[in-house]
């Protein structure tokens, strides 16, 4: 396991110790879990379902932050508009609380709720789309919340953050930090789906340590001929991924699993 993964794996009892109610805390981090459970693993449809559970103790959460009572697990919790207009007009003083964190959560609530998954109308599968979607608003989400519980102690909060928010890909399984990508492609095209992957700018050097051993020694010249094709920009040591190559991993397929 990695640095940032253990930090991720401490957040449920560090939440506790700050307070946070052990019940409905533990439900948040199972629900989360699966849900990338199920989306790594490339099991779509039932990750609204999911998305669903995480809003629901989310909004418990939410609900205890801004004055202390919550409706107890097992209890049916009150309409979401209601609860997104108690929990606006709390007084809290965060407004990610107040505001930000339950209108995203509305919108995972309402894929869940009013979205078939299994239906068709267009002739187009929305289950991935979908679950990219959930995937990343609820790791957003428990993001926000690291940021309330774990204010006093900013580096582990900022690592398990840079974790929560990184790219979950059925493409890319990680093993102690290492992504290893799933499928066979041409060097170019596993350093544009790593750096997708990352999220962020990546050194040089990092980049090496990701690839296959093939892939090293022309690393510097792969990374420049991407760049004259507006696809990366390197900035000294570092590699960024620009717009049109985070497109060109999307339309060329190269996210897909085998």
């Amino acid at each position: 396991m990695s640095a940032g993964s253990q930090k991720v794996g401490q957040l449920e009892p560090a939440f506790i110790a700050a307070g946070s109610p052990a019940d409905v805390t533990h439900e948040l981090f199972l629900a989360f879990f699966e849900l990338k459970r199920r989306y790594v693993m490339d099991d779509l449809r039932p990750n609204a379902v999911e998305g669903g559970r995480f809003s629901e103790a989310a909004f418990r959460l939410l609900q205890w932050l801004s004055g202390g009572a919550f409706t107890p697990i097992g209890k049916t919790l009150p309409s979401v508009p209601k609860l997104m207009t108690t929990i606006e007009q709390s007084g809290h003083t965060s407004e990610s609380v107040r505001l930000h964190i339950p209108r995203t959560l509305r919108l995972i609530y309402d894929i869940r709720n009013k979205r078939d998954a299994a239906h068709l109308a267009d002739g187009i599968d929305p289950n991935l789309q979908d679950a990219t979607l959930i995937v990343a608003n609820a790791s957003w989400v428990l993001a926000e919340f690291v940021r309330h519980f774990l204010k006093s102690t900013p580096n582990d909060a900022h690592v398990a953050i840079e974790q929560l928010v990184a790219r979950d890909l059925p493409v890319i399984q990680e093993f102690n930090g290492y992504p290893r990508l799933l499928k066979d492609l041409k060097a170019s095209d596993h350093v544009m789906v790593l750096l997708y992957w990352a999220g962020r700018p990546v050194t040089l050097n990092e980049l090496s340590g990701w690839l296959v051993p093939k892939m090293r020694a022309n690393l510097k010249r792969t990374v420049q001929g991407l760049s004259e094709k507006h696809l990366t920009h390197l900035d000294g040591q570092e590699v960024h991924l620009t717009h049109p190559g985070g497109r060109y991993v999307v339309e060329a397929g190269l996210l897909q699993p085998v």
